[in-house]
């Protein structure tokens, strides 16, 4: 009763969507940056197309983007789902503020759910004349969030998933990449197989219109509505000597000024090789995707594709929950004989076991209709080798989300194949069509599924169970359950697996 009577009492507070805002939209005058004239330089000769570069490692995927926020002269914009109160995520915060300093415009949107500071501190932030920073979707019980779940489920479940940096509307990061640690390979207890891709030309300018879309929504509310009282440049101030204090004293395992300004050096020779081809922007209208929605951009855009395969379909993909449509789907592509791969995390890589126990459902199924399926390995070597010294032997975990398409187009982005992606979340990524890209992208998912990085699982001799084969030392090596994984890891995996909440996952 006295549950009760508290939610009661918290239920009644709201979200101020009225706070407020001025419309703001994308720098036009691209070219007028130095950034967008080297990039404007090569795509005139590249009519109708835009220029592609994957990111594969860590370490440049965040020199890169620290290289783009001290190259920018016009604005910054990012959008991202989850930016961690780690030291990468701090290293990037004042890079943006010493960009506000020399007068860009900063826009930063991320997710609610997975902000962490207090909003004073996100406030302070925001008190700079050229920052602006907004919460997608916030909650409205600031100190306690969960609550909203219990009031206000079907509104606070829909998340904003999407990973974007645009410096001066010219070159743009899309990917699997959030911010923090984990994603740069420097965190001591796991570390991501990631896959980003830069682009630079036209389709820059469709980025930064998606990123209008939601920048402009009722769904983005101003850091400065969940202070009592406004936040002042003073506070900026402080708040950003307190952050330098801090980093002054972290221990970073990479060179980073060195690094960043290697990137910013060879801005030009990287421009000679990027991919130029015809590009398309995948995402979902924040006002249009739910539970209850009939169509998803993204979702049906790769299921169309998926359908139109004619010898090979090669999947990396973190959570790979793919539901009854899938067998369906699998059998169809196995008797017109397109291959299907399929690299996904194994049980003991897997940062989240409610994920998996949604995959192993459906695996047996799966591998019955042909597909091949590689489960990454926790200590997989193509990944740590990629890591700094701190990370040591450190946990290896998958968050790439990409497809390739009979090694002709390739996308990369947010999208998981999962539940959450297809009819909850908000995602985005870039579908591109090239046999080059393409083949950079296969190659990077070719080293993921070798005997050293990923378990192969096949159907024993019975055809009744599953066996995970690998390769240690040279020598073949089999297991007959999920390798390397605790009691306690099975346990909780195979008991959310007969819970009714695959919707959710």
């Amino acid at each position: 009763m006295l549950l009760l009577s508290g939610v009661l009492l918290v239920g009644c507070a709201s979200v101020p969507t009225d706070y407020p805002r001025e419309p703001l939209t994308a720098f036009p005058d691209y070219q007028d940056t130095s950034v967008g004239r080297l990039f404007e330089e090569v795509a005139v000769q590249h009519s109708g197309q835009s220029g592609f570069q994957i990111i594969r490692l860590g370490r440049v995927a965040l020199t890169a983007r620290l290289a783009m926020v001290d190259l920018a002269e016009k604005s910054l914009d990012l959008q991202y789902y989850i930016w961690e109160r780690d030291t990468s995520g701090r290293l990037l915060v004042e890079r943006l503020a010493r960009a506000a300093d020399r007068g860009v415009r900063v826009r930063v949107l991320v997710d609610d759910i997975n902000i962490k500071r207090p909003d004073s501190d996100l406030a302070a932030f925001d008190a700079h004349p050229n920052i602006e920073v907004r919460s997608f979707n916030p909650f409205a019980h600031r100190s306690a969030k969960m609550l909203d779940f219990l009031v206000d489920f079907g509104r606070v479940n829909h998340r904003m998933h999407n990973k974007v940096i645009v410096v001066d509307n010219a070159l743009a990061i899309v990917g699997g990449r959030n911010i923090g640690d984990h994603y740069f390979g420097v965190h001591t207890e796991a570390n991501f197989r990631d896959l980003d891709i830069a682009a630079v030309g036209p389709i820059v300018r469709e980025i930064s219109d998606t990123f209008d879309v939601f920048w402009n929504s009722e769904w983005a509310v101003p850091a400065a509505a969940f202070v009592d009282e406004p936040a002042t440049e003073e506070d900026f101030r402080e708040g950003v000597a307190a952050l330098r204090e801090w980093l002054t004293a972290a221990d970073y395992p990479y060179p980073i000024d060195q690094d960043t300004e290697e990137h910013k050096q060879y801005l030009a020779l990287y421009r000679e090789n990027f991919i130029w081809a015809p590009g398309e922007v995948l995402f979902d209208d924040p006002a249009l995707v739910g539970e209850d929605a009939e169509s998803a951009v993204v979702r049906d855009a790769l299921y169309r594709r998926v359908s139109e395969a004619e010898e090979e379909i090669l999947i990396e993909a973190a959570y790979f929950i793919t539901g009854t449509r899938s067998l369906d789907t699998t059998q169809r592509l196995n008797e017109r004989g397109v291959k299907v791969r399929v690299l996904t995390n194994s049980l003991a890589s897997n940062n989240v076991i409610s994920a998996h126990a949604g995959y192993s459902k459906y695996r047996q199924g799966l591998i019955e209709n042909g597909v091949e399926i590689y489960e990454l390995r926790p200590d997989s070597g193509s990944v740590t080798r990629s890591w700094s010294k701190v990370a040591g032997r450190s946990e290896s975990n998958l968050h790439t989300k990409a497809i390739v398409f009979d090694r002709e187009t390739a996308f990369i982005g947010s999208y998981n194949l999962d539940p959450r992606s297809a009819k909850i979340n908000t995602e985005l990524g870039l579908m591109i069509e090239s046999a080059e890209l393409a083949l950079r992208v296969a190659e990077y998912m070719d080293e993921g599924v070798r005997p050293e990085n990923s378990y192969r699982v096949i159907l024993n001799e019975e055809g009744d169970g599953l066996v995970w084969v690998t390769d240690e030392d040279g020598e073949e090596v089999r297991y007959y359950k999920d390798p390397e994984s605790t009691f306690g890891q099975r346990f909780k995996a195979g008991f959310i697996k007969i819970l009714p909440v695959e919707s959710q996952l």
